[in-house]
């Protein structure tokens, strides 16, 4: 048997893992003998689908069989996906096209100039990785030490893990820090095998016990606005909206302006 691609290696291991968090009790099956593994069994989990357990076997060991549309729409039901991770394991199974791997196109100057347009309200562009490609002075500010390295550009997810004041900065930091991960996460899923993400993953891993913890755990999200609370040198805590924007034919890319911090109570 040949070795699994990047691809069907990232498939394999969301499946173990959504399985894994699945308890018999919770879908009704009962509990027999010990379990050397948490979660279901994978002829467990092929009998709720109504699939074969060869079949599946195979599909998690990471073999290059097709498996159609249906297919995956019963293990989804049956592993209680939500729908972004059911929209991953449709991506890692080649039912959607896969971002493309290579090198990203430079920024273009007419988007690069946005944040410093919309001062002072904080904005920035990241990239996929979570790379900073552009910012505005109120960025920086509001997310001190963000654009610290100069032998690298910034990124948001290493400012998260790796910069001990994101945890000063970041109220909320834990659920702040897993829903970043879990992001990550799914844009890495679009990527298999990109540099870009192995290395950073590495390095988070590395600096990071949360991160060797949770990224194990394959939880997955989508990019979208919301609110943060955030610490404020002489202001205390303060509640910031947010608000995502993808920038046209360049979905990977998102601007993420906030609003006036001043119109939150401290």
């Amino acid at each position: 048997m040949s070795e699994p691609s990047d691809q069907r290696r990232e498939l394999s291991v969301f499946l173990r893992s959504r399985r894994e968090r699945i308890t018999p009790d919770q879908v009704g099956l009962p509990v027999t003998g010990r379990r050397r593994t948490p979660g279901l069994r994978r002829e467990e989990l092929a009998l709720l689908a109504g699939i074969s357990a060869t079949w599946y076997t195979y599909l998690e060991q990471g073999r290059d069989i097709r498996v159609s549309e249906q297919v995956l729409a019963a293990l989804a039901s049956a592993l209680r996906l939500d729908r972004h991770e059911r929209g991953h394991l449709f991506r890692l199974a080649g039912h959607a096209p896969a971002a493309d791997a290579a090198a990203p196109e430079p920024l273009a100057a007419e988007v690069a100039v946005v944040p410093l347009l919309l001062q002072p309200n904080p904005a920035y562009l990241i990239d996929g990785n979570y790379d900073v490609l552009s910012h505005n002075q109120a960025a920086e500010e509001l997310f001190p030490r963000l654009t610290a390295a100069a032998d690298r550009p910034p990124n948001f997810a290493r400012w998260v893990f790796l910069e001990p004041v994101a945890r000063e900065v970041l109220v909320d930091w834990e659920p702040e820090a897993r829903g970043l991960l879990a992001r990550l996460r799914a844009s890495a899923g679009r990527h298999p095998g990109d540099p870009r993400y192995t290395r950073l993953i590495e390095e988070l891993t590395a600096g990071s016990a949360e991160v060797r913890a949770w990224w194990p755990q394959y939880d997955v999200q989508v990019r979208s606005g919301g609110r943060k609370r955030l610490r404020r040198p002489g202001w205390g805590a303060i509640d910031v909206a947010y608000t995502a924007f993808h920038v046209a034919e360049q979905p990977e890319r998102t601007l993420v302006v906030y609003s006036d911090e001043r119109e939150s109570a401290n």
